[in-house]
């Protein structure tokens, strides 16, 4: 009778601790080339809880409080350090952070804390593995040296530009040559000398010799 007493104590206070018990899995490791990263945090919980915490801490003594996501069987609100850029989404069994933008700087172990805050008794998980998120240097993007322009090209282009040179150039010589022909047809002058009209009336000689009719006379004895 006394034995089977003891048995029942034994086994009561065990129930109890495996039925309030939080245990959580994450993964490991996250390598972030794009500043952004993902943290899982899978749960068990078979408690009778209906509001729930969970949060999201930096390094190794959970100093930096990341995010937190509260949540009941209606209403989820969500929160963010001023420092970070993060994201916390409940589903199902398991809570999801979503960072992003992250820095060099932000390279640390992250873990995940669930609480199950009414009805009491309060219950908190232990302190799992965490993840470590090594948040990569983005690299710097070196242009590609332009290929060299094709030979065949330059000589195109050339002589395009040489044949219009050529072009211009005998236009320009052709319309110099047209102006110069107009400027000496407009200054011709008639340099043929004229009688002046006032001198016919007046006793000048004339410009033809006079002509002598006395050799034309007949002889008279």
């Amino acid at each position: 009778m006394l034995l089977g007493i003891l048995v029942v104590l034994c086994f009561i206070p065990t129930a109890d601790v495996t039925e309030n018990k939080i245990l959580v899995d994450q993964s490991p490791l996250l390598t972030v080339a794009h500043k952004n990263a993902t943290v899982v945090c899978n749960y068990t919980y078979n408690g009778t809880g209906k509001e729930f915490r969970a949060s999201l801490h930096k390094g190794t003594d959970r100093a930096v409080e990341v995010c937190f996501i509260l949540w009941n069987t209606t209403k989820i609100s969500s929160n963010s350090n001023k420092e970070f850029n993060c994201e916390g989404i409940h589903d199902k069994d398991k809570v999801i952070f979503n960072l992003w933008n992250m820095s060099v700087n932000q390279t640390d172990i992250y873990f995940c804390k669930i609480e199950a805050m009414y009805p009491p008794p309060y219950v908190y998980n232990e302190k799992s593995n965490g993840t470590v998120i090594h948040v990569k240097e983005t690299p710097m993007q070196i242009q590609e040296p332009q290929s060299p322009i094709p030979l065949w090209t330059m000589v195109a282009v050339t002589g395009v530009l040489a044949f219009y040179s050529m072009l211009v150039t005998a236009a320009f010589i052709n319309y110099w040559k047209s102006k110069k022909n107009l400027y000496h047809q407009s200054d011709y002058m008639n340099m043929t000398p004229r009688h002046p009209p006032y001198q016919k009336n007046k006793g000048y000689p004339s410009y033809a010799p006079t002509r002598d009719y006395t050799a034309y006379r007949s002889w008279q004895p």
